[in-house]
Parts: C-alpha cells; structure tokens; sequence
C-alpha cells in the first residue's frame, strides 16, 4: 500500500509533534514547517497528498498561503482553525480550502478528516461503509452541455476546464448523477465530505456557491444549472426538451 504524504502547517511546534507522531503511527509519512514561507518553500521541493494548515499564524496567515496556493495547486487542504468565529471558515472555504476542524482538535478525528479527503480524492468510500453505486458516477456524464469524467476527475464545458477542486468535483458529479432529484444537505455533506453534517456546518453550503460560480463563468449566468430548493437542499435542473 503507498504511503500517503502530508505537510503540517502550524506554528505550534507542539502541537505538530504531537500529531504528526500520531499519524505517523498510523502509516503517514508527515513533514512538518511552522510557516507560511516555509510550507511554499517546502511545496516548491514535493507536492504531498493533503496540506492541515492552521489559519491563525504570524506573518503569512493560512489564508494568505492558501490564497496563494490555489492558482498554482489542488492540492487537498483541511484548515485548522481555533477561532469559534465562521468566517474564518467560510472564508477558507471559499479560497478551495477542502474542509475545516476547529483546534484544540482530538488526533483522532484529525485522522478521520484526513482519511475522508484522501478517500474523495481517490474517488473511494470507506472500507466499513456500504457502497452506493448511485451516489456517484463511474462513468462519464453529460448534461447540458457538462461533460463530467469520473476516471479523470475533471469537468468541463464546451471543451473548457471547469477547474474544480475534489470536494466541487463531488459535488457537481452527486448533483449531476440524480439530475432533477432534490439532494438534501445532510445527503450531499455524507456523500462529499464523507461525514455527518453538524450543527452550523456551512462546508457544503460553499462548496456548492463555488460550484455555481465556475457554472455561472463558463456557462452563462443566465443559466441556472443548481437550483436551491428551500428548506429541502440542491437540485441540478434538467432542461425540458
């Protein structure tokens, strides 16, 4: 099995001991770097598989490196934030951050945020959930003029690179997979993020705005291909003809 490469960004030189020994343990191979000049030199060296980036860090901050990174990467990001404010969230969110956790955060569940991008990255569910054929395609799609790839993990209109992050990806492919059917929140947080939706959990609320942004440039704005259904969730609007 490969081992899968992580970068820690955080200034809390502890704390990145502390879980980087703990993932480690659990068949990471882990660098760490308490910068945001010292991860964009380290990122200049090797890409890893998933960035956890702190928000809250002198100098360059989280969301500076971020605003950064996405032009020139996709590489995963799960944001690390110890501010109960959710802007810091939604805004990390809106830049293409993957998803969040609020710090102090239990090693534990930092390990299952990390498996559960891992895993939408490669397109996979978890070894002890049922698979759910419907939920995603596994071939490609095309509606309304979107062709989706699930093999390569790209979308595209009109022969253009929508240029989705793993989590967008997921997103358009769930909504384009039962076009026409009203997914709720809670459906679509399950089945993209991998886990439950919270309380005050706008993660899928954003993912879903980003998507509509991409859709709304290359498409047309005139377009509406995501429709909210208020009170019930998201549906992809199907033409008549």
């Amino acid at each position: 099995m490969q081992t899968r490469n992580l970068l820690l960004v955080d200034d809390d030189t502890e704390l990145c001991a502390m879980l980087a020994e703990y993932l480690e343990h659990e068949g990471f191979r882990v660098d760490a770097v308490h910068s945001g000049a010292a991860a964009l030199q380290a990122l200049e060296q090797s890409t890893p598989d998933l960035m956890v980036l702190d928000i809250m860090m002198p100098g360059m901050s989280g969301l500076e490196l971020l605003q950064q990174l996405r032009p020139r990467t996709s590489v995963p990001v799960l944001m690390l934030t110890g501010r109960g404010e959710a802007i810091d969230r939604i805004l990390g969110l809106e830049m293409g951050a993957d998803d969040y956790l609020s710090k102090p955060c239990h090693p534990r569940e930092l390990l299952a945020r990390v498996k559960a991008i891992l895993r939408r990255c490669d397109g996979t569910t978890a070894e002890d959930e049922p698979e759910d054929e419907t939920v995603l395609p596994t071939r490609p799609l095309q509606l309304e003029g979107i062709c989706l790839d699930p093999g390569q993990r790209e979308a595209d209109y009109a022969g253009q690179s929508l240029q989705l992050t793993s989590a967008e990806f997921n997103v358009l492919a769930c909504l384009m997979q039962h076009a026409g059917r009203v997914l709720s929140k809670a459906e679509l947080t399950r089945w993209v993020l991998h886990r439950e939706l919270g309380a005050y959990d706008r993660a899928i609320d954003v993912h879903v705005s980003r998507v509509r942004q991409k859709l709304a440039a290359a498409v047309g704005e005139e377009r509406e291909l995501i429709k909210t259904v208020r009170g019930q969730g998201y549906q992809f609007v199907r033409s008549q003809s």
